[in-house]
């Protein structure tokens, strides 16, 4: 059974912030492996639901419903200007993007003719560039072809542009408020890797600015304030320079995170549940 009423948790919040300015609330459980919330600007959230192959619309007051079937076991979501959802498929092994009406547009399923690994997560810029992770966890690594994990950049139509090859794999990605920055998590070295970017949106300067994460890092936002906030073992936030200032214990552990669209709460969806961490500093990724 799915559970939509909030249950305020005993949740464990550390840092320099009294405990009284945060609640953590369980709002929805029941679910197999929850992954990629992200919020509409039209006021609801969506979250994937991998092992069912399904990507759930919640509208809060109301119960959740089943946004699309047979998601290609889709994981990170996002939305454009437009409304369209973006979502990262990583059975289907494509970027996609649906339509209000939910006509789906393959974005990218292929680099150098050969079929992406796995996308994982991604973000889009205010100018609806996308960019993307594309590593390979459990069987997927078995059957991928390309001999590096990816972060990617698509530029336009026809146009896919690897921004790294690495050896470890990327996870999470987020950028910063001033769109000036891209960030990617490498859930194998436990870090945070940031690029400049450019008024084009090239790739520049890459570098790690957060080191020994606890827990191999999966899905990062960044807030207003340019803290990176990560989901780990824990929900850990770290300053712009890397230093960890605050982290939130659940009692499941984090795969995801977003910012509400009133920037008022971060969403945590967590294995079998979806969580809510209220009084926030500003996001910087809602539309």
């Amino acid at each position: 059974m799915r559970l939509w009423l909030p249950v305020l948790l005993g949740a464990v919040v550390y840092g320099a912030q009294p405990l009284d300015e945060y609640r953590v609330e369980k709002i929805a459980t029941g679910y197999r492996f929850t992954e990629g919330p992200a919020w509409s600007r039209d006021g609801y959230m969506v979250f994937s639901d991998l092992p069912s192959q399904r990507i759930y619309k919640w509208t809060p007051g109301s119960a959740p419903e089943v946004l699309r079937d047979n998601s290609g076991r889709a994981n990170g979501n996002a939305f454009d200007k437009e409304g369209r959802l973006y979502s990262c498929e990583a059975g289907g092994r494509r970027v996609v993007r649906s339509s209000r009406q939910g006509h789906i547009e393959v974005l990218a399923d292929n680099f150098e003719g050969k079929k992406l690994n796995s996308p994982n997560d991604l973000v889009l810029r205010h100018d609806s560039q996308v960019y993307f992770t594309d590593p390979a966890f459990g069987s997927s690594d078995d059957k991928r072809e390309l001999d590096f994990y990816g972060v990617y950049r698509i530029a336009g139509r026809d146009k896919l542009e690897a921004i790294a090859r690495w050896k470890t794999r990327p996870n999470g990605i987020a950028l910063s408020q001033d769109q000036k920055t891209l960030y990617v998590a490498n859930s194998d070295e436990r870090t945070i890797t940031a690029w400049d970017l450019d008024r084009g949106g090239a790739a520049t300067n890459e570098r790690v600015v957060v080191r020994g994460i606890d827990g191999a890092p999966d899905g990062i936002k960044v807030d207003g304030k340019g803290n990176i906030w990560v989901a780990c073992r824990v929900v850990a936030v770290y300053s712009p320079k890397g230093a960890r200032i605050k982290f939130f214990e659940l009692n499941e552990t984090p795969a995801n995170l977003a910012f509400d669209a009133g920037d008022a709460y971060v969403y945590v969806t967590a294995r079998t549940s979806i969580y809510r961490i209220g009084q926030l500093a500003k996001g910087a990724e809602t539309h």
